[in-house]
């Protein structure tokens, strides 16, 4: 698996779920009298609330990435072929066969297009 950023959000969902369930097994060991659940869901948003502001806090502050280094280009024939052979050599690829074999073979006859 490949490692990441830690994602604020995620943590948070992440502790709710850890911490429904350790709450219910503590209930089931000790009788806890808590305040009503009204107190208990207006903490959970303030917490929620701190934690996406400290998240959004944190983001503004990522380091600027260095500028990129532009590379020097360089051409190279392949091989060790003169730059006039290969030249020669793309050129007489990008030629049409049919004209280069009617001036190779001036007596062949050349089919009709009707």
């Amino acid at each position: 698996m490949k490692p990441h950023r830690m994602d604020g959000v995620s943590l948070s969902f992440g502790l709710i779920f850890l911490l429904i369930p350790l709450w219910w097994a503590v209930s089931q060991v000790v009788a806890l009298k808590l305040p009503a659940v009204g107190w208990i869901v207006a903490g959970g948003l303030i917490f929620f609330g701190v934690v996406g502001l400290l998240g959004a806090i944190r983001s503004g502050r990522r380091e600027v990435p260095p500028a990129p280094v532009p590379a020097a280009a360089t051409v190279e024939t392949p091989g060790d072929l003169p730059p006039e052979m290969h030249a020669s050599i793309v050129r007489e690829l990008l030629d049409d066969p049919a004209d280069t074999f009617a001036r190779e073979h001036p007596s062949a006859e050349r089919p009709r297009q009707d």
